[in-house]
């Protein structure tokens, strides 16, 4: 009996030593920019991470993104699916934004019993003012028909309004 303790000890170090670390992350960040949607004349923030580990069914990734008009946060909450091995979180339409200007971003994973897995937290920066978007959107509806509220008549303006931070 001895003999065979002997013979499967090695074999459990090894077994235990593959075992999977406590604490690692779950997720890995692997992009975040804004996006400017130049015919619907509006912004949003774009967060995409990797799943690196398993997590347990029914969790979800919770972000909270800086307001750059003021503020409380915006948040946004994603289901995890077992089959998703990368989770893009699109924020709620955004103003204000400004060139250079650092945002937070705050992000958590949390598990089916109220657990948090992970936090990250990090920073987007655009490199242009939201100014760059029209005040309008230019097209509407399901065909992108050219906006009434823009196009008089059919016609282009000559020139076109820009966007502006609504005073607050």
């Amino acid at each position: 009996m001895r003999k065979s303790w002997l013979m499967l000890l090695p074999l459990l170090l090894v077994l235990a030593a593959c075992q999977r670390e406590t604490g690692t992350d779950p997720l890995t960040l692997t992009g975040k920019m804004f996006v400017f949607n130049y015919r619907l004349a509006y912004a949003t923030y774009m967060v995409t991470l990797d799943r690196t580990e398993p997590v347990p069914e029914g969790s979800v990734v919770r972000a909270e993104f800086e307001n750059p008009a003021g503020g409380a946060p915006l948040t946004l909450e994603r289901r995890l699916f077992a089959n998703l091995t990368r989770v893009a979180l699109e924020s709620p339409d955004i103003s204000c934004v400004k060139k250079g200007v650092p945002y937070k971003v705050s992000i958590r994973v949390v598990g089916p019993d109220g657990a948090v897995l992970q936090s990250l937290e990090t920073q987007v920066t655009s490199s242009a003012d939201q100014s760059i978007l029209p005040a309008k959107a230019l097209v509407v509806g399901p065909g992108y028909d050219r906006n009434p509220e823009v196009f008089k008549d059919g016609k282009a303006p000559a020139h076109f309004e820009t966007a502006t931070c609504p005073a607050g």
